[in-house]
């Protein structure tokens, strides 16, 4: 679908279902099910999507997609159709996060975020977060950085039955990054997160919330939940 040496938008799409959809009656949240599992069936060919569901997870979230596209404006085109079919017209945006990707700074080869974007199967859990680094971070040298991130990387290299994809969103949106992480066992990633966290890089973390977890599912499977 897109060039993985290019720049690619990455999009986690969250949205919040109106209590008042669920007392529609069944035969109509049916048809506006499957309306809405139509209108990003019909975009596959230029976004490519994965659904999760984080009902019972967060408040005020119900479900989130995951979209990769090669610009910004085919993801767009697709939220609007999303929020114009019968079960989108009860939907809002709850969260957006989003960023582009590009090469990392701090290796000199393809990465594991890399091949797991590109992935062709999703593992079941999904936590995504915004990321922001302090103004001090940035005021080190880049030898000092450099060592630091050798360290994170070490930690994160003990894990790797977890996945990780980063995107960038410096001066496009409120956060620097976008981190995403893939597992089969939210355990896994506790551990992660506690190791990661003893780590000298970990001084310079000013946000990393709000943290949505999802669990994969079938858009259909997703939907159905939702309502």
């Amino acid at each position: 679908m897109t060039d993985e040496n290019a720049s690619q938008f990455v999009q986690y799409l969250m949205l919040r279902v109106d209590p008042q959809w669920r007392r529609l009656d069944p035969a109509v949240r049916e048809a506006g099910r499957a309306e809405l599992a139509q209108s990003v069936r019909a975009a596959g060919s230029t976004v490519e999507s994965h659904a999760y569901s984080t009902l019972g997870l967060k408040a005020g979230v119900d479900i989130l997609l995951w979209w990769r596209a090669a610009a910004p404006d085919v993801a767009q085109e697709l939220v609007a159709a999303v929020l114009s079919t019968s079960m989108g017209r009860y939907c809002e945006v709850a969260h957006s996060l989003w960023g582009i990707t590009r090469p990392s700074v701090y290796t000199k080869r393809r990465t594991a975020q890399d091949d797991a974007l590109g992935a062709t199967n999703r593992l079941k859990y999904l936590i995504v977060y915004p990321f922001v680094k302090t103004s001090d971070w940035y005021l080190l040298s880049r030898d000092a950085r450099q060592e630091m991130m050798n360290d994170h990387m070490r930690v994160g290299h003990a894990y790797d039955d977890v996945r990780q994809v980063l995107v960038y969103t410096t001066g496009l949106d409120d956060q620097e990054f976008i981190v995403a992480y893939e597992t089969d066992r939210l355990e896994r990633h506790h551990e992660l997160v506690v190791a990661l966290r003893a780590t000298q890089a970990r001084r310079y973390t000013q946000r990393d919330t709000p943290i949505f977890t999802a669990i994969h599912r079938t858009l259909d499977d997703v939907l159905a939940l939702a309502g």
